[in-house]
């Protein structure tokens, strides 16, 4: 029998993400774990209304979604446990500038450059409501056919309730080949 067990946040686990925006003419960076999909054009970003990098996002209107790899962690750790407003983390990872200005990390193995369209505001929390310019992938990470391949990008996935990252697991098969079973 299943138990409600209330209002419990349980669509868990998400991508880990590092977010980056503009902070005068350096970079600066913030562990996310809330990320979203809100079309085919469109993501979200959801952080604590604190943190020092909303301002900088804000005032640059563009910022970036870096995945998170296994091997980068320590780096993430540090992104998301000290604050931009006291310490500057604009040397804690390579970085590029994207096409719009964003900053990217240089070994995250995807990074989507975004511009901010909306910011929408909740208790504690704003989330910014973000159009795709551009999506930067390691060429190894590609199909043949230009996809990414996330069997290879191995993205680091966070679950809230115990505060865990996972790793992303093996392909169970096309979703279609589900479809075709359930029809027949």
């Amino acid at each position: 029998m299943r138990k409600n067990i209330g209002s419990a946040l349980a669509l868990y686990p998400m991508p880990v993400a590092v977010v980056g925006a503009m902070n005068g003419d350096e970079p600066t960076w913030t562990l996310v774990a809330h990320v979203g999909i809100i079309g085919h054009d469109r993501v979200t970003v959801s952080l604590a209304s604190a943190h020092f990098i909303n301002d900088c996002i804000k005032k640059a209107g563009r910022l970036s979604v870096n995945l998170a790899s296994e091997p980068m962690l320590p780096q993430v750790a540090v992104a998301g446990a000290v604050s931009g407003a006291r310490q500057s983390k604009a040397g804690l990872f390579a970085w590029e500038a994207a096409e719009n200005g964003a900053p990217l990390v240089g070994e995250a193995p995807v990074s989507v450059a975004c511009t901010v369209a909306d910011v929408y505001e909740t208790p504690g929390f704003e989330t910014f409501v973000c159009t795709i310019d551009g999506t930067y992938v390691d060429e190894a990470d590609l199909t043949e056919a230009g996809k990414i391949d996330y069997a290879r990008v191995r993205p680091v996935l966070f679950e809230f309730p115990t505060y865990s990252y996972l790793r992303t697991g093996e392909v169970i098969g096309p979703c279609v080949d589900f479809t075709r079973a359930a029809r027949a």
